[in-house]
């Protein structure tokens, strides 16, 4: 008997087809096989600790930081999964996640949700900073609002983005924790705004990458999206965000570091996000799957501009 070809949404390969098909089924849920998008909440605060000038001494900033964003992220899945997992039937992608498809019950997914928040809460506390923690928890209405975004916006990309980067925000209050009350807010907290806005714009960008395997399954069952909304002009929006992304990380770089050098540092990321929108194929799912993973090298060159200003700064 043939196997059925396999949507990227589903890959089975490597550690995880040695898996036990339990623990496989745990791991897919929260898309732990599939780390890019750990390594996109990642990112912006892991930039705004390095642009800080703390990525030496405050080392164990971005270990906490990766271990949250591997539990957070991993939550997240698991929580759109049971809000989506209708619409993920009707869409070829989705139809075959554990939920969607039955193999893991909906009482096991919110058990395991609540696990992966605890380890979340954990960091939370590991951080010691109060202002970060407080920052941290204010994200939890984007989040949990984020899965009905795509039934009531055709802009669901821009919530994901606030959702998305909010990371820049908790890791610039927990490198920053002694300034906090020794000096005037927009001082303290400027360069971590606008690494913030950049960041939204860079997700709304990506995603709505992403979102162009989906389109035609979306219209049909009714999801609304960026890539949807844009249409044929799918490439310009990508530009526009991203040129948008990059206006709010020189700010942020600017603010830290006034001088041409920190602008040259963001260089090989602005050519690395032009050569993604130059590159973009529209129509070729496959294509659009690949240059959404790309972001990950992004997102690395972005760390580099931002230890290069913050250790120079």
């Amino acid at each position: 008997m043939t196997e059925p070809a396999i949507v990227p949404d589903s890959e089975q390969r490597g550690l995880l087809a040695v898996l036990p098909p339990g623990a496989r089924d745990f791991v897919q849920l929260a898309r732990f096989d599939r780390p890019i998008g750990a390594w996109l909440l990642f990112w912006p605060g892991a930039w705004a600790i390095t642009l800080a000038g703390k990525a030496l001494a405050r080392w164990d900033l971005l270990l906490l930081f990766a271990i949250g964003a591997v539990a957070m992220r991993g939550a997240g899945c698991v929580y759109n999964d049971i809000v989506d997992r209708d619409l993920d039937r009707k869409v070829a992608r989705t139809r075959s996640r554990p939920l969607a498809s039955g193999r893991v019950s909906l009482k096991a997914a919110w058990v395991f949700l609540v696990a992966l928040c605890l380890v979340g809460l954990a960091v939370l506390v590991a951080l010691q900073a109060l202002v970060a923690s407080i920052v941290a928890i204010f994200s939890l209405a984007l989040v949990a609002a984020y899965p009905f975004m795509k039934r009531i916006t055709w802009w669901p990309q821009a919530w994901l983005g606030l959702v998305f980067s909010w990371a820049a925000l908790v890791g610039w209050a927990a490198a920053q924790r002694d300034l906090f009350f020794t000096a005037p807010f927009l001082d303290v907290w400027w360069p971590g705004l606008m690494l913030y806005a950049g960041s939204v714009f860079w997700v709304i960008g990506y995603d709505t990458i992403y979102a162009l395997q989906d389109i035609e399954d979306d219209a049909l069952a009714g999801v609304k999206s960026s890539a949807r909304a844009l249409g044929g002009h799918a490439r310009a929006g990508v530009a526009a965000c991203y040129l948008i992304a990059l206006a709010g990380w020189s700010a942020a770089l600017w603010a830290v570091r006034p001088q041409v050098l920190a602008l040259v540092a963001l260089l090989p990321a602005a050519a690395h996000l032009g050569w993604q929108v130059m590159a973009l194929k529209p129509g070729d799912a496959s294509d659009a799957l690949a240059k959404f993973r790309a972001n990950r090298g992004a997102g690395l060159l972005m760390f580099a501009a931002c230890l290069v200003v913050g250790m120079t700064a």
